[in-house]
């Protein structure tokens, strides 16, 4: 397994590993060139060339995973007090509305749970400039934060007419209830091609969130400071899944965490994954860490049409830890309620950032991380290894620990998913996303190892259902 680490420590010592790595301590000031991250023993640190360095096991350099501090140094929190909705409800009724999408309204979730901090509501032009520009944001006391994606809402030449001098505006959510107020506004143009370019490092046609999101939307953009009248809840049945940064640093503390390891994905977890996760585990108490503690966070907001639902993958990753494939007790199971763009090493080091907002303080990152295929040629829309190398590089992450992973295949040697072995290549068997739904949606099983029994059946029926709505359609309109 090849790792590259960043070690954090809460004290004045900091070792940041890059291909040039920097130790500064009290005035003192000296560079080393550790091996390649990628070729070198993933967790085990650099031997120590200065005899004053503490150790991981003192007292002042112990990593407090839920302490790491949020980006600005205090966690947002844009949910209104409830002895102060009343009044804040009678006072919105009198504001110029916005509308918004399914989408937006997920937007105003991660704003007002602090995944995005420092940031305090929908970006106005000088932070969504630095986001587009320089994928960071400098706060007022001078520190840079990451900030990879323009977080803004859109609207229309009717809504801003309508919005005039209006220094607030209400939020009407889709379904016409009033979700909360945007105070001390700001308009600024919207340069769609300048945003998807700068985004996504392409404007070809066919990227789902351009079509799904940005295309529709209006030529204007409005920022301002959020105040959200109540907890979004979505009452489909995992709310109690959805763990804000603050529950969640709660919960790190409860089971007293002394490294949280976070691993995002928006597909059902195979074997391959959980060999990645238990290994990760594994080497981290050979660091010297007493109870690292594993974040299974998949993302909960929009995704595209060919992606497994939210509900079918939250089943299945339920049934990862009833068949023991993942251990209960170390591992914490959430949803990260941000919409996916597909934009690649641009968007990873947003669900890297929203990590550390919520106590993270490793982050695992694999092949392709938020790309997809080409929308138009046969190929991956990104270099499948810059996103982590990105990673290892991006301003504002420092105080999180990347560690890059090698690929899982299937071993057909050994009859169970293994990291890939180049001088036994043929031995080894890659069985992509497409591959794997083709299997379901035939009602074939993989091979065996591939993954656990109880979350394949969840995903052979998801698929039968399918099937079984589209034979449906098809009577209807052969009946029409």
């Amino acid at each position: 397994m090849s790792l590259g680490i960043r070690l954090h420590v809460t004290s004045n010592l900091t070792l940041t590993f890059h291909p040039q790595t920097t130790i500064r301590r009290a005035g003192h000031s000296t560079s080393i060139r550790p091996r390649s991250i990628y070729r070198s023993n993933p967790l085990i640190l650099l031997r120590r060339t200065m005899s004053a360095i503490p150790s991981h096991k003192s007292s002042s350099s112990t990593i407090k995973s839920s302490l790491i501090e949020p980006d600005g140094g205090d966690l947002v929190d844009r949910v209104v007090p409830e002895s102060e909705r009343a009044a804040k409800a009678l006072e919105v009724e009198s504001m110029p509305k916005v509308s918004l999408t399914q989408i937006e309204l997920e937007w105003v979730h991660v704003i007002s749970e602090g995944w995005a901090s420092p940031l305090n509501g929908f970006m106005r032009e000088d932070e969504y400039l630095q986001t587009l520009h320089f994928n960071c944001i400098r706060t007022k006391d001078g520190t840079i934060v990451n900030m990879s994606l323009p977080i803004v809402l859109a609207i229309d030449d009717e809504a801003k007419e309508r919005i005039g001098a209006s220094q607030n505006v209400g939020l009407v959510g889709p379904a016409g209830d009033l979700v909360g107020i945007l105070r001390s506004i700001e308009i600024y143009e919207h340069n769609k091609e300048e945003r998807i370019a700068r985004t996504w490092g392409t404007t070809v046609p066919g990227l789902p969130y351009v079509e799904e999101v940005i295309t529709p939307a209006g030529n204007w953009l409005i920022g301002g400071d959020l105040e959200l009248l109540k907890p979004i809840k979505y009452n489909d049945g995992l709310d109690h899944y959805r763990l804000s940064p603050r529950q969640l640093r709660e919960e790190f503390d409860k089971r007293q965490a002394d490294a949280v390891f976070a691993f995002q994905l928006r597909n059902p977890v195979h074997n391959g994954h959980a060999l990645l996760m238990n290994d990760t585990r594994k080497r981290l108490l050979e660091m010297g860490y007493k109870n690292p503690i594993l974040l299974l966070h998949p993302l909960g907001g929009y995704t595209k049409a060919d992606d497994v639902p939210l509900d079918v993958r939250m089943e299945q990753h339920s049934k990862v830890l009833e068949d023991g494939v993942l251990d209960p007790e170390t591992t914490i199971v959430a949803i990260f309620p941000s919409p996916m763009h597909y934009a690649g090493p641009t968007e990873v080091q947003w669900h890297a950032k929203a990590r550390i907002n919520a106590g993270a303080n490793f982050y695992i990152v694999g092949r392709d991380p938020a790309g997809m295929g080409h929308p138009t040629e046969k190929r991956d829309l990104y270099d499948p290894d810059h996103g982590k190398k990105v990673l290892s590089m991006a301003p504002g992450l420092e105080k999180l620990n990347i560690l890059p992973f090698r690929v899982a295949a299937y071993d057909m040697v050994e009859k169970k998913m293994a990291f890939f072995d180049p001088s036994r290549a043929k031995d080894f068997l890659f069985i992509s996303g497409t591959k794997m739904r083709t299997y379901a949606r035939n009602g074939e099983n993989p091979p065996d190892g591939f993954m656990c029994p109880q979350g394949w059946n969840v995903l052979v029926r998801y698929y039968e259902s399918l099937q079984a709505e589209e034979a449906t359609q098809q009577a209807a309109v052969l009946s029409a």
